[in-house]
């Protein structure tokens, strides 16, 4: 009697599952976000850049931040790798987690979190050393000096970043002859090496020309496919056609955060329609 009870609760739980809509299932199991951050404020001294800015971004995704000069988009950026640390003045409020850890908590080290977050500048920045050098900075400095790791990591990120064929017979040649292009590809090979699972991207494209700008969206493409992308950028046009999703800042203030498609198409927002629109800016 008692077995068969035991059937009969199985079998009733299985139905309500069952009947259960699809949204409440997804409650029960919600995909974590990689990069959050929830009511995030931050302050140059009194000077406040950043207001309760609340935002969640998908593993292995693009997500754009557009947004006037000075409208916080490269700060909110350096707060995913804490490059902001380095400013005397800087304070946050709020959470930002990655993989729903908070990365400002005293037990995160700061090391550890930028081998996990790369870091893209706006001006290709490569060391005054050979490419292979460059490439291999990172591991070297973590202690790897295993020659056949280094060969195999070095070639496999100027393969990741669509270097290889062109600097493959020459990588002793040093890092400072390449193109502008070349260079800032191979800063994000230098950057891939360590094994980040992040790329944060700060306008990466903006000093380079057409045909160059056009190789880093084409990589930025393929790499989506391995990597969470975070990309501060003030041509709109790219920001279309590189992201996932795209966020409007002004002021400091999140304004709309959307597909990029929705976004660019039927903006919600006022302000977000005039600036797309070039009403101001």
């Amino acid at each position: 009697m008692e077995e068969i009870i035991e059937i009969e609760k199985t079998v009733t739980s299985e139905k309500h599952r069952a009947e259960q809509p699809a949204d409440a299932k997804h409650t029960e199991n919600p995909v974590r976000p990689k990069l959050e951050t929830r009511g995030v404020n931050v302050f140059y001294g009194d000077n406040q850049v950043i207001t309760d800015v609340s935002i969640t971004m998908k593993e292995k995704s693009v997500t754009a931040l557009i947004g006037p000069s000075g409208c916080g988009k490269s700060t909110f950026l350096r707060l995913f790798n804490r490059m902001n640390d380095y400013i005397k003045v800087f304070r946050k409020e709020g959470d930002i987690c990655i993989d729903g850890k908070d990365i400002y908590s005293p037990s995160v080290h700061v090391e550890d979190l930028r081998k996990m977050v790369g870091m893209v500048f706006q001006k290709p920045n490569p060391f005054p050393k050979t490419i292979y050098e460059n490439v291999a900075y990172g591991l070297r400095i973590q202690g790897v000096n295993d020659k056949n790791i280094l060969d195999e990591a070095v070639e496999q990120s100027l393969k990741s970043a669509a270097l290889w064929n062109e600097v493959r017979s020459n990588l002793k040649k040093s890092a400072l002859a390449l193109s502008g292009g070349q260079q800032q590809r191979l800063c994000i090979a230098r950057a891939l090496a360590v094994n980040p699972s992040i790329l944060l991207m700060d306008e990466p494209a903006s000093a380079l020309d057409p045909i160059a700008t056009a190789k880093i969206e084409e990589l930025i493409h393929r790499l989506k496919e391995d990597y969470t992308i975070v990309i501060v950028t003030h041509n709109m046009q790219q920001a279309g056609r590189v992201s996932d999703m795209t966020a409007f800042f002004y002021l400091g203030k999140l304004i709309e955060y959307t597909e990029t498609k929705k976004l660019f198409t039927s903006p919600e927002n006022e302000m977000t329609e005039n600036y797309i629109t070039g009403r101001f800016g």
